[in-house]
């Protein structure tokens, strides 16, 4: 947490997508993670003389799917640049991108901090660009080696306003654009593997100014939690460093995680150093008001959307709706088991209990869980019509249907003879005898000691193998303790 008495953190983020395309941004080399180093190369992404590039429309589509998302204007005019600099992981020397016509301009995303209150963070731009290649510098002690798999992957660059004020903004800011681009299916959101990368642009001001800071930019954050710590370590930096009336410069830092600390890298770059000119070799691109909506029409509900769905149609509460929110696929195994039951929250407790806890434990996903949506909506009808008890379905139920997804409830149910008893006889019998049994805790009962019915309800249950109907245990233990 940022605390200081003088001066105030202002942050600005620069978030690098990689766009889940099939082929790179202007030719049609794979694009795939983890491939034998220079395996998806053609050409084109090397930048050989002669070659064109050409545009990616899906990449497009799934742009202008983002900037909807997150209610910016679409450009309808699109050109592209050229942006030169001299490196390694640049083997055309030049990067194509979008300088003078972002396809989305403006734009905002609302988050929501630890407390509960929520903030709106304002975009500057979403912008199309090529990824570049990936240099090794653990491989060969003596050489840098470099993959080029990775260049020309598409990219979106998400622009922020200098909105932040701590790095726990940052930290949910960047949470909810994971879940954003997860739920789009535009990108898998993996920081680990770099298809989300985050460059935090970091000042501070007098507390009570309105100037800004000189800012410093900085990279290499592999993590939310690295981009919060990176934040927070610089914003100390910065007040050390003006408290001791040193001048505070622009440049470009790199972040140790294990260190938990900066250090520069070089000065920061203008854009003049980047000698922009327009592209010359692709044409305009221009997106008309028929293409922006076939997109939004083949946009699914976002988290915003179904959250409040589930907080206020559905009944569920705050902590519910969250947690069914966290994933698109989780959200959707919801609704299709709520295609087949109207008791919402034991649909809710199911999904967030039982079938996470397989998905979790297993290290899988959604997708492969064996059981059915309607299968579990039979599960819940099953309890809610009084033929089983939760433990019953929980601890007996569940588990066979994982064995065998193919079977109905109601036949698990009769083949293993499960079903509540609802014979008043015999479970008067058990009850009678569970009070016959505890003659000190029936008279503490009437004494007034109550919360003794969960022991006699535990006894008759105990009895009936636990198939004794709980409410029915209850309304005769209540009468014959009367």
């Amino acid at each position: 947490m940022l605390k200081n008495d003088k001066y105030e953190v202002i942050v600005g983020l620069e978030i690098h997508s990689q766009l889940l395309t099939k082929s790179k941004a202007f030719c049609s080399d794979q694009v795939a993670f983890g491939e034998p180093a220079n395996t998806l190369v053609s050409p084109i992404s090397l930048g050989h003389p002669g070659t064109l590039p050409v545009h990616n429309k899906e990449a497009v589509n799934m742009a202008i799917m983002l900037g909807l998302a997150c209610a910016c204007d679409i450009t309808e005019y699109n050109t592209y640049d050229r942006k030169n600099y001299f490196y390694a992981d640049l083997p055309k020397g030049y990067q194509i991108t979008q300088l003078g016509t972002p396809i989305c301009l403006n734009g905002k995303v609302e988050i929501t901090l630890p407390g509960g209150q929520t903030k709106i963070i304002n975009l500057t731009r979403i912008h199309m660009e090529e990824d570049t290649g990936k240099g090794l510098h653990d491989l060969d002690i003596e050489n840098t080696l470099m993959d080029y798999n990775r260049a020309g992957t598409p990219l979106v660059e998400i622009v922020t306003e200098p909105d932040f004020r701590s790095g726990d903004e940052a930290y949910a800011f960047l949470s909810e654009i994971r879940k954003l681009v997860r739920y789009l299916g535009v990108c898998d959101g993996n920081m680990e593997e770099g298809s989300l990368r985050c460059d935090a642009n970091v000042s501070i001001r007098p507390i009570g100014t309105t100037a800004f800071g000189t800012k410093v930019e900085v990279k290499n954050m592999n993590s939310m939690t690295n981009v919060k710590k990176a934040i927070e370590y610089e914003f100390e930096r910065q007040c050390k460093m003006a408290d001791a009336g040193e001048e505070i410069h622009s440049e470009t830092r790199n972040f140790d995680a294990l260190q938990g600390t900066t250090f520069s890298m070089r000065s920061k770059e203008l854009v003049n150093d980047y000698r922009f000119f327009p592209e010359p070799d692709l044409p305009p691109l221009i997106v008309s008001q028929e293409w922006i909506s076939n997109v939004k029409s083949a946009m699914p509900a976002l988290p915003k959307e179904l959250y409040n769905k589930f907080n206020t149609e559905m009944g569920l509460g705050d902590y519910d709706a969250s947690i069914l929110t966290e994933s698109r696929d989780i959200a959707e195994y919801f609704l299709a088991i709520c295609e087949h039951t109207q008791n919402y929250k034991a649909a809710a407790n199911w999904t967030m209990g039982a079938v996470k806890n397989w998905v979790n434990s297993n290290a899988s996903h959604i997708h492969v869980f064996p059981i059915a949506a309607a299968t579990i909506a039979e599960l819940v009808s099953s309890i809610d019509e009084g033929v089983i008890n939760f433990s019953i379905a929980e601890q007996q139920v569940f588990p066979a249907l994982l064995i065998n997804p193919s079977q109905k409830v109601s036949e698990i149910i009769a083949n293993q003879n499960l079903a509540l008893m609802d014979d008043d006889d015999a479970l008067q019998t058990w009850v009678n005898e569970v009070l016959a049994e505890f003659p000190d805790k029936v008279a503490e009962y009437r004494a007034g000691k109550s919360n003794l019915m969960g022991l006699f309800i535990g006894q008759v249950k105990k009895k009936s193998s636990g198939k004794a109907d709980p409410k029915k245990t209850n309304d005769l233990l209540t009468k014959s303790l009367a």
